[in-house]
């Protein structure tokens, strides 16, 4: 069994077991649209230091180009979150979904561009041979979840968007920008699990 896998299913429980106040949402800036999707949050059991698998969006892309993201994308019909999101880490990257030892599903998050994103936590062997898929992904990599969770390490932002000032974490880590929604993702996830029991 893996102590990792042990450890963050436990925080995972305890931190959703327990009302939280101030999650991030995009919901007042909707355009009213709410497309169902899911996003993989993947943690590589590396001992010490998890990682998290994160993509870059193609600068060609409809939606959120360019954009540093969670595999992930629209829900199709028939499947729930835990099934679309494995789906998706698979065509992005080559992922297989039978790798992936699923933890549960956080909160969801409307965005401003119309979609309802349900993060899905799972815990994934560390050295994966990953393929991205060159229409979905440009580039990838991996970043520590400590660091990712450690609320001090992101920078609070302001931009005048669709007449409405709005504020937005972000941060860059090797070069890759991690703002918007993925950022926002991470922020709530931080209240429900701290470092200590992540660690």
């Amino acid at each position: 069994m893996s102590q990792l896998f042990d450890q963050l299913s436990a925080a995972f429980q305890e931190g959703h077991a327990r009302d939280v106040t101030g999650l991030l949402s995009d919901a007042e800036h909707s355009d009213g649209r709410a497309t169902p999707a899911a996003v993989l949050i993947a943690v590589t059991d590396v001992p010490g230091d998890p990682q998290v698998i994160l993509t870059q969006r193609p600068t060609g892309m409809r939606d959120h180009p360019g954009q540093v993201a969670f595999p992930g994308g629209k829900i199709d019909a028939g499947e729930d979150a835990v099934t679309a999101a494995l789906r998706e880490a698979e065509e992005e990257l080559a992922l297989p979904r039978e790798k992936v030892r699923v933890i549960g599903t956080s909160d969801l998050y409307q965005t401003g561009t119309g979609f309802a994103v349900t993060p899905v936590l799972g815990v994934v062997p560390p050295d994966l041979e990953l393929t991205p898929h060159p229409l979905e992904v440009e580039d990838w990599f991996e970043a520590p979840l400590a660091l990712l969770l450690e609320r001090s390490n992101w920078t609070v932002n302001e931009v005048f968007w669709r007449g409405a000032q709005r504020r937005y974490l972000e941060m860059d880590y090797m070069g890759f920008r991690i703002w918007g929604v993925t950022a926002a993702i991470i922020a709530n996830l931080s209240r429900r699990i701290t470092l200590e029991q992540a660690g």
